[in-house]
């Protein structure tokens, strides 16, 4: 029996799931990008909400993506993880996006960077209330980094990709990726100063 490259039994392949769906659609699987769709829509969702907040359009913008894959689906080429090749057509609509919202939010616009679990119980209000505002101005000043440097953050910290996977996202190398990450701690460093001191206070 011939083996597919990305068949999950060929030999000295990690077996990618993305691109095995990808690939069968390509050649007029339909089903196989309902499949696409249920495994990484959750992922798309996230990281458009990490990359630019609870914005209203989410939902919106994960079907954007979508139909970008779908737009691409003749031109795909198996060339990396198929969540590398979403994610940079993810990263993308959110600098579009975030182009489009500007300015962007400052640390006193918190509005948009509330805790989505409402329904946690703490014991102590005061707490909960520190708690949710130390949230928002850590969301915001996420949201003042440049475009790039907060996407590698975001792969590198939350997404928990390696400084590789992360400049194949981005199209750059390890190098570059491990100086934005690093300019970005700082910034938030900074941003978070005032902040931070005046609770220590």
């Amino acid at each position: 029996m011939e083996l597919h490259p990305h068949d999950e039994r060929a030999p000295g392949r990690v077996a990618d799931a993305g691109v095995d769906w990808m690939l069968r659609y390509q050649r007029g699987e339909e089903r196989a990008f309902d499949l696409l769709v249920e495994a990484y829509s959750p992922r798309v969702y996230v990281l458009i909400t990490r990359f630019l907040g609870r914005v209203a359009q989410r939902e919106d913008l994960v079907q954007e993506v979508f139909l970008r894959v779908i737009r691409a689906r003749d031109a795909y080429r198996p060339d990396a993880r198929f969540s590398t090749w979403l994610y940079r057509i993810v990263f993308n609509l959110c600098v579009n996006e975030s182009e489009r919202r500007r300015p962007a939010p400052s640390l006193d616009a918190r509005e948009d960077w509330r805790d989505a679990r409402e329904d946690e119980r703490v014991p102590a209000p005061g707490l909960a209330l520190e708690r949710e505002d130390l949230i928002a101005s850590v969301r915001a000043a996420v949201a003042a980094l440049p475009a790039r440097q907060r996407m590698a953050l975001v792969l590198a910290k939350y997404e928990e990709l390696s400084y590789e996977e992360v400049a194949d996202v981005l199209g750059t190398s390890e190098k570059a990726i491990k100086s934005m990450v690093h300019r970005a701690r700082e910034s938030l460093r900074e941003l978070l100063a005032p902040f931070l001191e005046g609770e220590l206070a």
